[in-house]
């Protein structure tokens, strides 16, 4: 009899303001819950590589959370706008301070990462998981359950779409990973105070509910605006050296630091290149190749989004064009604007001579039919399966019709003494699509001995002269890295196809062996 009343005053009048209300709470509630997850699988993909890993691993462990949480809101029965209001006040409490605590633990205490991760995971996940069923429940008071599914999904979906497009599009180059979470864990806790306003005549004890909502947002709101602050005491105990400048895009975290060595990149927290020795990886990785050539006009670079391996490029008067390919637009507006680093690539990307793309370099292959004398290919380490296909024979397929007949390519390498099969793997992939690969390989103080894979279709000849002003290489020391100790020899190794992606596996595991 009571339903049949419900759906009469449903059906004859419209909805309510209070069903109105918890149906755009449903709205926020799902736009924070996918933001929690979100920022757990950035984060894990930052700091631990691997997003495709760490990605499925984040989402299956908080998707059974939320089966939990569901299993567990059968046992609420009494009270339920008290339960949501408290369930609303954890979520946001645990979830907005998921990215500060992680940050945290990572620069004071990376042993425990890996637990923190997951157990915060766990947590957050089994509090959402209970948040729909009681909505639901609540509304039911009020309207058919045919009528209600249909309505609470749809603002639980809509609410998710709307985060999957902020978060890679505006919440993380415009506000950061700790700014964001502490942002939307503000907009559960203000669920929280209008479920309180909504519901005063129902809860038991109304003081203690305003004084937790007040307290819950005032250490929310205080931590949206000391979050560069957290941010900043993360990264100085994590950074050996003093912070200069620090940002967050849609693909990496970048952070530059000066110490007495001078200045250092680092993305995602490996270091790219140090000040004090990135000359001898930079003229390691250009010169073999534009020496040799002769006169090389038309360059490519894809990646190298610091611009020095174009700045070593541009040594050569022969040159005529260079296309920087690089995905991520924060590296090169840094490194095209920023003083401190337009002084070390030496301007090199406001010369006329340069265009800077910013688009995958698997698609600009593929878009393009334009030929180069020489295609300098400095990609980050294959840590993952995105940069690992880059590393695949159908990329170098791709490059060997984008590549001159006379025409040399160069890839960075990984270490052939730490990565030694690896580094191989690559040598044997370049081979598998036709082209001569010439390994050869040079040491780096910060990095160690760090190799390269020359890619031509005809062998690689000995320059007899290279650019004036060189710091590192001649030609007496350039001969000399093409010779292999032992320890770093030719091993048989496979095709790192798309199919299989044998090297990232590889890489890990070798370099899972040392401290890096």
């Amino acid at each position: 009899m009571t339903s049949m009343v419900a759906e009469e005053h449903s059906a004859g009048q419209g909805p309510r303001p209070i069903d109105v209300a918890l149906l755009f709470s449903v709205f926020v509630i799902a736009a924070c819950g996918l933001l929690y997850e979100l920022a757990a699988g950035a984060l894990a993909s930052y700091l631990l590589g691997d997003s495709v890993l760490q990605f499925s691993t984040i989402i299956g462990t908080y998707l059974f959370a939320m089966g939990i949480g569901s299993w567990l809101s059968r046992y609420f029965e009494e009270q339920l706008p008290a339960h949501f209001l408290r369930v609303e006040l954890m979520v946001a409490l645990i979830g907005g301070a998921l990215p500060a605590v992680l940050f945290l633990a990572n620069a004071y205490a990376p042993g425990a990462f890996r637990f923190l991760l997951y157990g915060m995971v766990l947590v957050v996940g089994t509090l959402v998981g209970l948040e729909i069923p009681l909505v639901m429940r609540i509304l039911k008071r009020n309207a058919s359950l045919k009528d209600l599914v249909s309505k609470v999904l749809t603002f639980d979906y809509l609410g998710a779409l709307a985060v999957s497009m902020a978060f890679p599009i505006v919440l993380m180059p415009k506000l950061g990973l700790v700014r964001t979470g502490l942002l939307f864990g503000f907009m559960n806790a203000a669920v929280a105070v209008w479920a309180l306003a909504l519901f005063k005549h129902e809860l038991r004890q109304l003081r203690a509910h305003a004084w937790a909502c007040a307290l819950v947002m005032m250490t929310l709101g205080l931590g949206v605006f000391g979050a560069d602050h957290l941010t900043r005491l993360a990264d100085d105990h994590f950074y050996q050296d003093r912070i200069v400048l620090s940002s967050s895009s849609p693909y990496q975290r970048i952070v530059v630091t000066q110490g007495r060595q001078g200045a250092r990149l680092y993305l995602n927290g490996n270091l790219q290149f140090a000040q004090s020795d990135e000359y001898r990886y930079h003229e390691a990785l250009v010169h073999p190749a534009m020496a040799a050539h002769g006169a090389p006009k038309k360059i490519a670079v894809l990646g190298g989004g610091d611009g020095m391996a174009v700045r070593e490029v541009l040594k050569y008067t022969t040159v005529e064009s260079v296309v920087l390919v690089e995905l991520d637009p924060a590296m090169t507006d840094l490194f095209r604007t920023n003083a401190m680093m337009t002084a070390l690539n030496g301007n090199a990307f406001n010369d006329p001579r340069v265009s800077i793309v910013n688009t995958d370099a698997f698609h600009w292959l593929q878009q393009g039919s334009d030929t180069f004398d020489v295609i300098v290919v400095d990609f980050p380490d294959p840590t993952n399966f995105a940069i690992g296909k880059l590393f695949t024979n159908s990329f170098y397929a791709l490059l060997d019709k984008r590549l001159a007949a006379s025409g040399y390519a160069v890839v960075q390498t990984t270490s052939p003494l730490i990565a030694r099969k690896s580094f191989w793997t690559v040598a044997t992939t370049v081979e598998s699509v036709g082209l001569t690969a010439t390994p050869y390989h040079a040491h780096v103080p910060s990095f160690g001995e760090w190799g390269f894979v020359l890619a031509s279709h005809r062998p690689w000849h000995e320059p007899e002269t290279l650019p004036q002003g060189l710091r590192f290489l001649s030609l007496p020391t350039l001969r000399l890295m093409f010779d292999f100790p032992l320890d770093m020899a030719r091993v048989p190794t496979e095709v790192n196809r798309l199919s299989n992606q044998v090297l990232v596996n590889t890489y890990e595991r070798e370099w899972g062996k040392v401290e890096h």
